[in-house]
């Protein structure tokens, strides 16, 4: 299983790993600041390098049943790779993944404007998406913008929780989003809580405060079904 540290540092930009496995074009490590490809955020991106070779990550993968993450290449130039237990450094498109933060963290507060469950999503660096079921609810993206920068601008502090699998089966509530169901069997669920605006299980990378959130914009409000609604926001420019 690797260490997944972007938990323990989610603003960790570089990272020193021991080589776990290399097969075909995909890198193992002991331990990984990428974040892989799950609950509607896209797997990392980077370089990975060692004795002044490297390699760029094109996509980050986890494996579910042994726990591996896996970094995805592309083919080297090269013939040799390293031993098993070469150090190297991962280094982060920081970039792209600070964007996935401050998005993802977004989200968050767009479905608590909307009270209805969610049935899909995807987090983007320059646009992201939520579907709600609306059963009936009337949404406006001038008033959804409002309310959402509103939300920014209280620069409320997150906070990671956890609680065990039987805690949150009592309390299923907790649960937004139809489309994806927090892991079972794999111990305590992961909780973010944004004060008095939001609590429930995520695996996603956030930001620390809602203030480093840029400016947003509900760009589009589409039906997607007689009661689903896409809704899509996009960063000010």
């Amino acid at each position: 299983m690797t260490d997944a540290y972007f938990y323990q540092d989610p603003y960790a930009k570089t990272l020193t790993a021991n080589l776990m496995s290399w097969s075909e074009n995909e890198l193992v490590f002991n331990r990984s600041i990428f974040y892989p490809l799950g609950g509607g955020q896209p797997g990392d991106t980077g370089r990975l390098s060692w004795d002044n070779r490297e390699v760029t990550v094109v996509d980050t993968r986890k494996d579910s049943e042994s726990g591996e993450i896996r970094h995805l290449i592309e083919a080297p130039s090269f013939e040799d790779r390293p031993e098993v237990g070469t150090p190297m450094t991962l280094t982060l498109d920081w970039d792209r993944r600070y964007r996935h933060m401050q998005m993802h963290t977004a989200m968050h507060l767009l479905g608590a404007l909307i009270p209805a469950p969610v049935t899909g999503g995807q987090v983007g660096a320059d646009k992201s998406r939520l579907d709600f079921d609306i059963a009936g609810l009337s949404l406006d993206k001038d008033a959804l913008t409002e309310q959402l920068n509103a939300l920014i601008n209280t620069g409320a502090a997150l906070s990671f929780e956890s609680i065990s699998e039987a805690q949150l089966a009592s309390e299923p509530e907790l649960v937004r989003t139809m489309s994806v169901a927090p892991p079972q069997g794999a111990g305590d669920i992961r909780m973010i809580r944004i004060p008095n605006i939001d609590y429930q299980p995520c695996g996603g990378t956030h930001v620390r405060s809602l203030t480093e959130i840029h400016p947003l914009r509900v760009s589009k409000i589409e039906n997607k079904g007689k009661q689903n609604r896409r809704v899509d926001i996009v960063f000010q420019q």
